[in-house]
C-alpha cells in the first residue's frame, strides 16, 4: 500500500502511548510518520488497557479497563489506514479467560479479538487494518494463564477469519528482552522499548505496510 499522504489511527496500550520513549514524538507510530511520509499519524494509546474486558475492576487504575473494543467508536473516523498493538497486558494483568474461538463478546480474549476486528471493520470498511502481535517480554509465563505466545497466536488466527494482515513482532521484530545485550538495546525495562526500539518497530512496520 502507499503511505506517502496518509491518514493512519494507531489503538493501542502503553507502548503506543509513549511509555519508554522520553515523549511522543519518538514512539513508533511519529517515527513511523516521519520515515515514511504519512500526512496524519493518530496516536490512541492508554497505558495498561487490554484487548478484552475486565471482569474485576482494577484498583485505582480505571483507566487501566478502557479494553479496545470500547476504543474504537473514539477514533477518527477519516482514517486510510488503523494499526492496533495489543495483547501484552491481556497477558500480564487481565483476568479475562482465554475462550473459545466460537466466543463473539468482549468478555474472553478470543472473542474479544473478534469483537475488535468486526467493529473495526464496520466503523473503517475502506482503510487497511492491521495487527501486530505483542513483543517478547523478559517474562512470557504467569501462574494460571497462558503463555503470551498463546494470546500471539490467537490474534493470528482470529485475523485470518477476517482476511486482515498481522505484523507479527513476536517472530520478526529482532527484540528479545531475555537476551540481555537486546534488553540493554531496545528495552531497558524489559517491556517498553525505548528510542531504538520504537524505532526498529517502526521500520518493520512500515516495509511491512508497503508489501500489502
Amino acid at each position: 500500500m502507499q503511505l506517502k499522504g496518509i491518514k493512519a489511527n494507531f489503538l493501542g496500550d502503553s507502548i503506543t502511548e509513549g511509555v519508554g520513549v522520553p515523549s511522543p514524538e519518538f514512539a513508533y507510530w511519529n517515527v513511523l510518520k516521519e520515515k515514511f511520509g504519512l500526512a496524519e499519524a493518530r496516536g490512541y494509546g492508554i497505558g495498561g488497557t487490554r484487548i478484552a474486558r475486565q471482569h474485576t475492576p482494577t484498583a485505582n487504575r480505571p483507566q487501566f479497563d478502557r479494553d479496545f473494543c470500547s476504543r474504537v467508536g473514539e477514533m477518527d473516523p477519516d482514517a486510510d489506514l488503523v494499526v492496533v498493538f495489543g495483547g501484552t497486558n491481556d497477558f500480564g494483568h487481565g483476568d479475562a479467560p482465554i475462550g473459545t474461538p466460537a466466543d463473539r463478546t468482549p468478555d474472553t480474549f478470543y472473542g474479544a479479538c473478534h469483537t475488535l476486528m468486526r467493529s473495526l471493520i464496520e466503523r473503517f470498511p475502506q482503510a487497511v487494518i492491521v495487527f501486530m502481535t505483542p513483543l517478547h517480554r523478559s517474562s512470557e509465563t504467569r501462574q494460571g494463564v497462558p503463555p503470551l505466545k498463546t494470546y500471539v497466536d490467537i490474534i493470528k488466527e482470529c485475523a485470518e477469519c477476517y482476511g486482515l494482515p498481522v505484523m507479527d513482532l513476536y517472530a520478526n521484530s529482532g527484540i528479545q528482552p531475555q537476551i540481555p545485550v537486546m534488553r540493554q538495546t531496545y528495552v531497558p525495562d524489559g517491556l517498553h522499548p525505548n528510542c531504538a526500539g520504537a524505532a526498529r518497530i517502526a521500520d518493520r512496520l512500515g516495509y511491512f505496510l508497503l508489501s500489502l
